[in-house]
């Protein structure tokens, strides 16, 4: 198929192509409707408050100050994404539960325990304030292990996941934080506010809950059984006591709390940051060797890999199908792309021992899918190939990696009639 302009499949008079549009479009669950209704409800109700209490105009003014915050720290989050990225509604979803179900979770939690503890104790800022809200926040990750597993492969999609919740949650924060100080100081007041918050640490949520996706991302990778459980809490226990300093140093005026920002905050910020981008290239790497040992397996094409395993390529490869084949062509690289990338984690879990226990009907599903998004798909031509990783070398037809059960995969007689993907 590489190199070769003309695809039969869909081809059009015009030069253009038509994909058939189940191929495109993956089916949205109930859960994914009942979320999308439950979010935008509240995001509503939450809005509506603010605008009763404060008047249209602030409300404008300070949710336009507080999303300055915050792109900078998006481009991050989706950049440590881009190998394996994470579908678009699991994304809005963890914003959403970020700056809806934990922000209502929080109010109400809190609002309760200051009745014992007293609004502006040191208890409330440093204990009860940092324990509700983590909590709050991290339910999501323990939403998406529950209800979708499939999504966390590594440690960095658990990075990902609580970095976002963190984000919502810090965005729907700042806007309640900029009209307080709107109304107490005046411009002064929210000036003051938005350095602090908005400048120097729009960061610090992200930060407390990636901690806690960390954990999770750790726990689920092992296949030690201790570990799933003690990452996780030791994730979140992490998170609990960073928001706990960074609460508690900012009651003791502001010698205190720039210490603990220089002391604490920026070097965990480093060492997270060290983290994702050492886990990023893993991911690149292993990306790479699971594709091609599906090469060996013969459940991928050889010219696919290149298209699939480099992030610059795949972006041409969008491009140049785009051109030859139009839209549609453009889409169904994309969506090619990606299931590509699900079989090669996918497979990567198998052979680490942590994939579910209906890996074999999961990787079925996804060999079928490239095998009905293959004819549509318009590869560049393979000028100046370059190698990656090393040659691949020739494999006996059902070869399997060793370590891996005979019964694993379509190469050992569990391929359907007609799949059609070697």
């Amino acid at each position: 198929m590489s190199g070769r302009v003309p695809v039969p499949a869909g081809r059009q008079p015009g030069g253009g192509m038509v994909v058939p549009p189940a191929l495109l479009h993956h089916r949205r669950s109930a859960l994914t409707w009942v979320t999308v209704v439950v979010l935008g409800l509240g995001a509503l109700v939450i809005a509506g408050i603010f605008v009763a209490v404060a008047g249209p105009g602030p409300f404008a003014l300070v949710t336009f100050l507080a999303a300055l915050a915050f792109p900078l720290i998006l481009l991050v989050i989706f950049w440590l994404d881009r190998y394996e990225p994470e579908p678009t509604r699991y994304r809005l979803a963890a914003l959403g539960w970020g700056g809806v179900v934990a922000v209502i979770l929080s109010f109400v939690v809190e609002s309760a325990a200051a009745l014992v503890t007293g609004n502006e104790s040191f208890a409330s800022f440093a204990i009860v304030a940092p324990v509700v809200e983590e909590t709050g926040k991290g339910l999501f990750l323990v939403a998406v292990v529950l209800l979708r597993r499939q999504q966390i492969h590594g440690l960095l999609d658990g990075v990902v996941y609580g970095a976002l919740v963190g984000v919502g949650f810090a965005f729907v924060e700042d806007i309640l934080y900029y009209l307080s100080a709107l109304r107490e100081g005046g411009a002064a007041g929210l000036t003051a506010t938005v350095v602090l918050r908005g400048v120097m640490s729009p960061f610090a949520h992200p930060l407390f809950t990636s901690a806690t996706g960390l954990g999770f991302g750790i726990g689920l990778t092992s296949r030690s059984p201790a570990k799933r459980v003690a990452a996780p809490v030791l994730g979140f226990l992490t998170a609990v006591v960073l928001h706990g300093i960074w609460n508690g140093s900012a009651v003791y005026g502001t010698r205190n709390f720039l210490l603990a920002y220089a002391v604490v905050m920026l070097p965990l910020l480093i060492v997270i940051i060290s983290i994702t981008i050492w886990a990023r290239s893993r991911e690149g790497r292993m990306l790479v060797a699971a594709l091609q040992q599906t090469v060996q397996m013969g459940w991928t094409r050889p010219e696919e890999v290149r298209w699939v395993a480099r992030l610059s390529d795949r972006v041409s490869a969008r491009r140049y199908a785009g051109l030859h084949g139009g839209p549609h062509a453009t889409r169904a690289m994309r969506a090619f792309q990606q299931t590509m990338i699900e079989i090669a984690f996918l497979h990567n879990r198998f052979v680490d021992g942590t994939a579910p226990r209906d890996v074999n009907a999961r990787m079925l599903a996804l060999l079928d899918r490239a095998a009905a998004l293959r004819p549509y798909v318009i590869l560049p031509p393979e000028l100046a190939r370059p190698t990656l990783g090393g040659p691949t070398p020739p494999a006996p037809p059902g070869w399997v990696p060793p370590g891996l059960p005979e019964w694993y995969g379509p190469g050992a007689g569990t391929r359907p009639s007609g799949a059609g993907w070697s």
